[in-house]
């Protein structure tokens, strides 16, 4: 499908996510990863904050408003909880979230797991997407989505990097 990976390995697209649990026949399914220069315990703090802002192109999804630079004193996501916010309003919702290592959530009926892999002085975020719906508009969203991850990811490896 056009659009389904960037910046991830084969092996990363292979391995299981917990979104997999939710969605465990895809109509479609995407990848994302970055490797950030810095610990998990830097990154997850900005993954968590994903609660408050996109952290994408705030004038498209935010309503221009600007994605908070700053981290929040945020205590850890729970199941039920929402997911993002956009424009101030929140949407989607948490449902399933391993402090430090991974954040799974559903939004417009997609499933979405951040998985963080700490291999000490850097972590890979990895995003994976699926949905059990949309099999003709999968590749439509996915390339949608690519443009909109691709910042995301790399907004929060900047924001986690000190940048």
């Amino acid at each position: 499908m056009i659009a389904d990976r960037w910046g991830v390995t084969q092996a990363e697209t292979e391995r299981h996510y917990p979104c997999d649990d939710v969605v465990p026949d895809p109509a479609w399914q995407a990848w994302r990863g970055v490797t950030v220069n810095a610990p998990a315990d830097r990154v997850w703090p900005w993954v968590r904050q994903v609660r408050l802002a996109p952290y994408s192109y705030d004038w498209i999804d935010n309503l221009g408003r600007r994605s908070p630079r700053e981290l929040r004193d945020l205590a850890d996501p729970r199941v039920g909880d929402p997911f993002t916010a956009t424009a101030g309003r929140p949407v989607g919702r948490v449902v399933a979230v391993v402090p430090g290592e991974h954040l799974t959530a559903t939004i417009m009926g997609v499933h979405m797991t951040y998985l963080l892999e700490d291999h000490g002085d850097r972590t890979r975020l990895l995003l994976k997407l699926a949905s059990g719906s949309g099999r003709r508009l999968g590749p439509l969203f996915a390339l949608g989505d690519l443009v909109m991850a691709r910042k995301q990811l790399l907004t929060l490896k900047a924001l986690a990097e000190g940048r």
